[in-house]
């Protein structure tokens, strides 16, 4: 548990790196529409014995890696004991859906309105992958499809987040250089 926690911190960080390089007036006009203006409040999807919701972290632009995941954690104990408040459950921008960590290896999100994007995440799987020499060798991949309001977000802003958001991932030394 410690270990996915910290990993979804890290995701969430990731994450909220994208929608920092990634911006958008339609964005910026969804967000001061709904008063959440200079605020990336990151919806995590969580499956709970009762069902699955979606508590969100305020202001993860402003936080520390080690203070989302003391966010992380509270929500996660107040989500298995059903005891999330209204606040913890609204005003999301974005959410994140890691369908791999209870085995899906893909999936077609929908949005949690009224926010604009989802992103989900299926598991690591490992299959062969060719070098440029036609040589075959082992290569873990993880699916993400992104279900996104083309009211306010068009297919190229969409693709450029999809690049910026593997372009982290696979190399995650390049978002710690940009930590301070």
């Amino acid at each position: 548990m410690c270990c996915e926690v910290v990993c979804s911190s890290f995701q969430l960080k990731f994450l909220d790196s994208c929608l920092l390089a990634i911006s958008t007036t339609n964005l910026l006009f969804f967000i001061i529409a709904t008063g959440t203006l200079g605020s990336h409040n990151i919806g995590i999807a969580m499956a709970t014995p009762s069902g699955l919701v979606v508590p969100n972290i305020k202001n993860v632009q402003s936080l520390s890696i080690l203070e989302i995941t003391m966010e992380l954690a509270r929500l996660q104990q107040l989500a298995l004991a059903n005891k999330l408040s209204p606040e913890d459950v609204t005003g999301g921008t974005v959410t994140l859906s890691n369908i791999g960590a209870i085995g899906g290896k893909f999936g077609s999100p929908l949005l949690n309105l009224p926010e604009v994007a989802i992103i989900a995440m299926g598991r690591i799987q490992k299959v062969p992958h060719f070098d440029e020499k036609g040589n075959v060798y082992p290569a873990s991949i993880m699916t993400v499809n992104i279900g996104a309001d083309h009211r306010v977000l068009d297919g190229a802003t969409v693709a450029r987040f999809c690049s910026e958001w593997k372009r982290l991932i696979e190399k995650p030394e390049l978002f710690i250089l940009q930590l301070r």
